[in-house]
């Protein structure tokens, strides 16, 4: 593989795919929904049939931030599955910044690739780059662009991949709801960069209003700037919400990252609120926060290496000239108690459920 940095390296609209949601109106409600997500994945509920793999294709991969535990996880199973199909796949990062992102197709464009899998970008701040690609022909995967999963007409995207993500906030509002024993007081984190974040955001406290909670803070500040933001931050909403705070709700682990210090220098031990809560993505520093009990009690994480190979597999689907899958992947609740299965010990959400070899078995014309 081959793994380019970018240049300029300095410093949306919805899916097509509609569900259903259904609100809890109660603890008992609440509590059949964590004990649903929370439970071992074990059946492959995706494809089984597709078109077989093309052949010699050469892929581009732009990572938004690959300090992003999202990011990365995703852009590792995108190089397994490019492997296991015989794909070449030169990754080009976009370092966190706007910058970065918008100088990152240039470069793909330059390489002639066959297909660009984007992994994190805002369609709606890189529309140009976007519409490059759409112009010149070039089919594109996102990962984490849209809030909804499958294609995205107005951005020219074949498919968009991830979890449900109005599932994926509510299991975190809802855990922290009960938690707190039906009286949660909680600071959300966002980054208003991302139409995916807010609208988690906004799913996470109308859950919390929804059941009676209170939302102390609703906070928006930049996922590329928390370790030097968070650990401040941190400290003055301790400062301005004291023991009131019960949780907190973020978009992703990447917020908690920089939280402990300021948390522990402020006598507050690794298990005591505020408990943090993710929505999203399961990154390897979270999981071993919850096990430690160091300043993280859960993450709702995504099968991030799965989505990786589903990436790989729409845009097989995609060249192929084929519709995309419509296959969802499944989100899964973290805690101290379930963090050994489905892939923890490794510290990630990797399902028991066969998808490397249902994959294989469809590109292989099985």
């Amino acid at each position: 593989m081959k793994h380019l940095a970018a240049c300029l390296v300095l410093g949306s609209g919805l899916g097509l795919s509609a569900v259903q949601h259904v609100q809890a109106q109660s603890a008992d409600e609440a509590k059949a929904f964590i004990e649903k997500y929370a439970s071992p994945v074990s059946e492959w509920t995706g494809p089984t049939e597709g078109p077989e793999a093309a052949s010699d294709k050469t892929i581009v991969m732009l990572a938004a931030d690959m300090t992003n535990g999202g990011v990365l996880g995703a852009a590792n199973g995108v190089e397994e599955a490019a492997e296991a199909i015989g794909w070449d796949v030169t990754i080009i990062e976009g370092g966190g910044t706007v910058s970065g992102r918008s100088s990152t197709f240039g470069q793909a464009l330059t390489l002639k690739p066959d297909g660009v899998i984007i992994l994190g970008y805002n369609p709606t701040e890189q529309q140009a780059g976007m519409a490059q690609l759409r112009d010149a022909g070039i089919p594109m995967v996102t990962w984490h662009s849209v809030s909804g999963n499958g294609p995205s007409e107005e951005h020219g995207i074949f498919a968009n991949i991830t979890t449900d993500a109005q599932d994926v906030a509510r299991a975190a509002a809802y855990w922290a709801y009960l938690d707190a024993e039906e009286e949660p007081a909680v600071v959300i984190f966002t980054d208003s960069t991302y139409q995916i974040a807010i609208d988690k955001a906004d799913w996470m406290k109308e859950a919390i209003k929804e059941l009676g909670g209170e939302v102390l803070e609703y906070v928006d500040t930049p996922l590329d700037e928390t370790s030097t933001r968070m650990p401040q931050l941190t400290t003055t909403l301790l400062q301005r919400h004291g023991e009131k705070w019960t949780h907190s709700l973020a978009i992703n682990d990447l917020y908690f990252d920089f939280m402990g210090p300021s948390l522990e220098a402020a006598g507050i031990a690794g298990s005591a609120a505020p408990r943090n809560v993710a929505a999203g993505d399961g990154s390897e520093a979270a999981y071993q926060r919850i096990r430690n009990a160091q300043f993280q009690a859960v993450t709702v994480a995504e099968p991030l290496n799965l989505q990786g190979w589903q990436l790989v597999d729409e845009m097989n689907r995609a060249l192929a000239g084929e519709e995309w899958s419509g296959y969802t992947s499944p989100l899964h609740i973290v805690t101290a108690e379930n963090i050994d299965r489905d892939g923890g010990t490794e510290n990630r959400f990797d399902p028991e459920n066969g998808y490397r070899e249902a994959y294989k078995q469809i590109w292989d014309g099985n």
